[in-house]
């Protein structure tokens, strides 16, 4: 998503709120999920491919960047792996028909966040709930 919204996504966002997660929303979130998983299987292919660039040769400095450099690969896989089951989520929720609404309260998360973080599973208020919950157990 760029920092521009496309004419499809003012057009949503201009819907009245009684047309919360129409047909129409619901194909827009559908293609925009499936795109961004897409996206996102595409770089993590592209960075196992990175990993596989083998450089055994080079002085002791040289190993050393080459390792930091798979360390970083290895962790950014890691993190980008953990996304794609959100995505396979937000999928079956729009499948079931349970998209855009809070998986804890039943009320709408709301476009704007849903356009911002589409795996979104919890309205504003939960999880800001949800947070300070988990700040006070790790004190």
């Amino acid at each position: 998503m760029t920092g521009i919204l496309s004419s499809e996504q003012q057009a949503i966002l201009a819907m009245p709120p009684e047309a919360y997660m129409n047909s129409q929303q619901l194909d827009f979130f559908l293609r925009l999920l499936s795109h961004e998983r897409s996206e996102l299987i595409a770089h993590i292919d592209y960075l196992k491919t990175q990993l596989e660039r083998s450089e055994q040769h080079g002085d002791e400095a040289d190993k050393a960047l080459r390792e930091e450099e798979l360390r970083l690969l290895f962790r950014q896989i890691d993190r980008e792996s953990r996304l794609v089951p959100k995505f396979d989520a937000a999928l079956q929720r729009v499948k079931n028909g349970e998209y855009g609404y809070c998986r804890e309260t039943g009320e709408p998360i709301g476009l704007a966040r849903l356009l911002l973080r589409p795996t979104a599973e919890l309205s504003i208020d939960a999880k800001i709930k949800q947070e300070m919950v988990e700040a006070q157990y790790r004190k």
